[in-house]
């Protein structure tokens, strides 16, 4: 059974963010800002629906969604684009995966004690960022 990752997850760390937005398309300004945050995640997950937001100082986006249904996802706040998601378990692992423009372009979470992972991918990059568990 795979866990519940129910909870609030405070910013820890991230590795390569500058160039997965940089695949992603983004402009320079703003993946300098992107950068300078540090997001918090609240996730809720109740059976086979889970909200994820991702909060920072600028703007929040929230995720909500049904296990393994793929739903179109707009991206805008993002990188203006939308795309056909489909969010699933693997194992321990929530798997995202995000089919349009961007070749490989998808995120995992994992929890490792309590701390959350999550590994973003798009082209050849990949983004990572650790959570620490709050409550």
């Amino acid at each position: 059974m795979p866990p519940n990752l129910t909870g609030y997850y405070r910013f820890v760390s991230q590795e390569n963010m500058d160039s997965y937005l940089r695949a992603l398309d983004i402009n320079v300004v703003l993946r300098k800002l992107v950068c300078l945050l540090k997001p918090d995640k609240e996730i809720i997950h109740t059976g086979d629906h889970m909200v994820i937001r991702t909060i920072t100082s600028l703007r929040d986006y929230v995720m909500d969604f049904d296990l393994g249904v793929q739903f179109e996802e707009d991206l805008g706040p993002v990188d203006g684009r939308k795309c056909q998601t489909t969010v699933s378990w693997e194992g321990d692992q929530l798997v995202c995966e995000q089919l349009g423009e961007k070749r490989n372009r998808g995120w995992r979470h994992w929890l490792e004690g309590d701390h959350l992972h999550l590994r973003m991918t798009a082209e050849d990059e990949v983004c990572v960022q650790v959570f620490q568990k709050v409550k």
